[in-house]
């Protein structure tokens, strides 16, 4: 259910960490704590990037995203366009899909902006966020894989012998590279049950992961099997999924990423081109919350939609810069890809589909 405005805005005044207008909330999106949104008045008050790199680490989650207002006279709850970036633990990413979902959630449901439209400036360029009656919808770019090069593999040859070593060598099938977000694909034998995907430890070693000739090609790994009946990849009616996937980015800080939407701007172009299917059905890992739908075509933008603010879920942590506890807000997430320039338009037109 929904909370109402006043009892969001009264919890996040009680569990401020920061001075006013300045707050850490943590998003269990999919059901897991896999973001953190912090607000931060205008360009003049912003925080240092070392700064925000030591609150990404205490929180201690996938990406902690630092929405900035661009002028001294803009407002979180009126304002349209903002600041937006992303880190790690470890560093800055340029792309994170549910952490710009909770930013967005943040926006529309706790500081109450009125704003259909939202836009942040970022790294990626400018990225949309459509508040569309109990639910948000984000536009992103799509990044297509390329067959892995000589070159390249020749380059990453440790990962890959890792990799093989983890999932068998023979299970290997198909090696991809997405240029732009540097994520490598491994497709695995259509026969690897869900179970076995499941089960793979992936523990990158730190030899592998601090190679400066890894990491200037590779930023993150997928791990991704064709869904079926007989691989036991299907959901809770039993409906079989078109691909289950599981992601690592120990490069960045992240040993396996819960939930990432980043990763789907590269497997849904890459499935769709195999299956030649407008809707793909995925999931990640073991979670039956993370289950993604996909309506993929060329060209086109990706396109994740949430559910309404669900709960306030208190979490354990607490900030060692104020003690006080970091409250979580519970979101649920699905994904949509769209035709960039058909899309671009439903999107801003408020449309629930696409005009083929």
């Amino acid at each position: 259910m929904l909370l109402p405005s006043s009892r969001l805005v009264e919890i996040r005044r009680q569990y401020a960490c920061f001075p006013p207008n300045r707050y850490l909330i943590s998003i269990p999106c999919l059901g897991l704590p896999v973001a953190a949104v912090q607000l931060v008045d205008s360009v003049l008050q912003d925080l240092d990037d070392a700064t925000k790199q030591k609150i990404a680490a205490e929180m201690n989650l996938s990406e902690t995203a630092f929405v900035t207002c661009l002028h001294t006279t803009d407002s979180f709850d009126s304002s349209v366009t903002f600041r937006l970036r992303w880190f790690t633990p470890s560093v800055e990413v340029d792309l994170c899909g549910h952490a710009t979902l909770a930013a967005a959630t943040i926006l529309f449901f706790v500081s109450g902006n009125q704003n259909r439209m939202l836009h942040f400036e970022t790294r990626s360029g400018t990225l949309l966020a459509m508040h569309k009656e109990d639910s948000i919808a984000l536009g992103f770019p799509q990044d297509p894989p390329m067959p892995l090069d000589q070159w390249n593999r020749t380059k990453i040859k440790p990962l890959l012998d890792y990799l093989g070593e983890v999932v068998g060598e023979d299970s290997v099938i198909d090696i991809q590279l997405a240029p732009t977000s540097r994520k490598l694909l491994l497709r695995l034998r259509d026969n690897t049950s869900m179970p076995t995907l499941q089960g793979f430890r992936v523990d990158i070693p730190t030899s592998i992961v601090t190679s400066k000739s890894i990491t200037e090609i590779i930023r993150g790994v997928i791990l991704t099997v064709k869904g079926s009946v007989e691989n036991q990849a299907v959901d809770g009616e039993g409906v079989p999924y078109d691909f289950v996937s599981r992601y690592f980015a120990p490069f960045v800080g992240i040993p396996e990423d819960p939930v990432t939407g980043s990763a789907h701007t590269v497997l849904g172009p890459y499935w769709n081109n195999l299956q030649n299917k407008n809707t793909l059905y995925g999931k990640r890992k073991d979670k039956e919350s993370s289950q993604n739908t996909l309506t993929f075509h060329p060209e086109c933008l990706l396109q994740l939609s949430n559910a309404v603010v669900a709960e306030e879920v208190y979490s354990s942590r607490c900030s060692p810069i104020t003690g006080s506890r970091l409250p979580d807000i519970a979101v649920s997430c699905s994904v949509e890809c769209w035709r960039s320039e058909e899309s671009q338009s439903s999107f801003r037109n408020g449309s629930s589909s696409p005009k083929y």
